[in-house]
């Protein structure tokens, strides 16, 4: 129970520096929205080709970094859920007796 405690502290700090870029990232350019939840495939170049990065180079670049810094962030949130549930189990057991 100690362990698990312990990463769902890591897990928090981890989540909140994640955000943290993720609304740093969504600040450079406002074609990004303030949302933090969902990846960035829906938010168009400049130009006619939205899968090279030919036509706008500097956006496609930042949301290719954004969308991975979304999937690491549900990885993240994820991984606490199933620690939490462990958390959680062991407390019952403790609580029952």
């Amino acid at each position: 129970m100690i362990i698990s405690t312990l990463l769902l502290i890591i897990l928090y700090i981890s989540h909140k520096y994640i955000v943290a870029w993720i609304i740093y990232y969504n600040n450079t350019d406002k074609r990004f929205g303030n949302s933090i939840w969902r990846w960035t495939y829906d938010y168009k170049v400049l130009g006619k080709r939205d899968v090279s990065d030919l036509d706008d180079k500097p956006f496609v670049r930042k949301r290719r970094i954004r969308n991975r810094t979304v999937s690491l962030m549900y990885c993240n949130f994820f991984l606490a859920f199933f620690v939490f549930m462990s958390f959680m189990s062991h407390l019952l057991i403790l609580i029952l007796t």
